[in-house]
């Protein structure tokens, strides 16, 4: 076959996968979920395997392994609201690309290109991270699931691939990025004596009051509200199972435009 033809056979699409697994997370809402796997350390997450993959040989050897990559689906994503041709825009994804997007680490008002970043707007939806593996559940009766930590995935995400992660290939000592070279800023948090009180009571209090912190420290805020902080208002996301409830004050002690923290008020079902 002549070389143009074998190109253009293998861009001959649209090409379909399938999920091997689904994920049930701490992260019961998009809102508030890290930017980026490792930032909420606290968090954990079942990788349940689904059929015909839910076979326990799948995962033979796997617990030899630290940490492991997940290629997911960004199943929530959505650059507008469903309509008639939506089918179509699926299969076609030149119809809806678009080729630049806003970073939240750069303040969400500088342009990047998409394949520059990290955005979960784009052209095939697909993410990667790197977690802990926590334990491996291969002979469960209810069917194998890993159980993993430190993920930034929402519950319901579809898993496309596992890989084990190799430390002398996946770890680049000269690796550099010039405008996200450190972790974010984290910001201080703080509880209410309600809201302490309520997470006493919860199954897992210690591992929820770490998973809030981790996760308010983010500023989960959309990038165009962390310039300044609203003190009126009250923002909420769920956890671990509780309705979190917490506000944004001025901290004179965090350098501009970081400048903040954050009150947990109340947590409710």
């Amino acid at each position: 076959m002549p070389k143009d033809e074998r190109l253009t056979h293998t861009l001959d699409g649209p090409y379909s996968v399938t999920p091997i697994a689904m994920v049930t997370s701490d992260f019961e809402e998009k809102f508030a979920v890290p930017r980026q796997p490792g930032l909420a350390p606290s968090a954990r997450a079942r990788l349940v395997l689904i059929p015909p993959f839910d076979r326990p040989e799948a995962l033979k050897g796997l617990d030899q392994h630290s940490h492991l990559w997940l290629i997911f689906r960004f199943h929530l994503a959505q650059r507008s609201t469903p309509t008639s041709s939506e089918d179509i825009a699926e299969a076609n994804p030149d119809s809806t690309f678009k080729p630049t997007v806003r970073p939240p680490r750069l303040g969400g008002n500088q342009k990047l290109g998409v394949f520059a970043s990290r955005s979960p707007f784009r052209p095939n939806s697909m993410g990667l991270s790197v977690v802990k593996l926590e334990a491996v559940h291969a002979d469960d009766p209810n069917g194998p699931w890993i159980e993993i930590s430190g993920a930034d995935l929402v519950d319901g995400t579809p898993i496309l691939d596992i890989k084990p992660y190799i430390p002398y290939a996946d770890s680049l000592s000269e690796a550099h990025s010039e405008w996200a070279a450190t972790a974010p800023i984290q910001r201080p948090v703080s509880f209410s004596p309600e809201a302490l009180a309520t997470t006493a009571q919860h199954q897992e209090p210690e591992r929820l009051k770490a998973v809030i912190e981790e996760v308010l420290s983010q500023d989960p805020r959309p990038a165009y509200q962390q310039q300044h902080p609203d003190v009126d208002r009250i923002y909420g996301v769920r956890l671990m199972g509780v309705n979190v409830r917490f506000r944004c004050l001025s901290d004179d002690t965090q350098p501009a435009p970081h400048a903040t923290r954050f009150e947990v008020i109340e947590l409710k079902p």
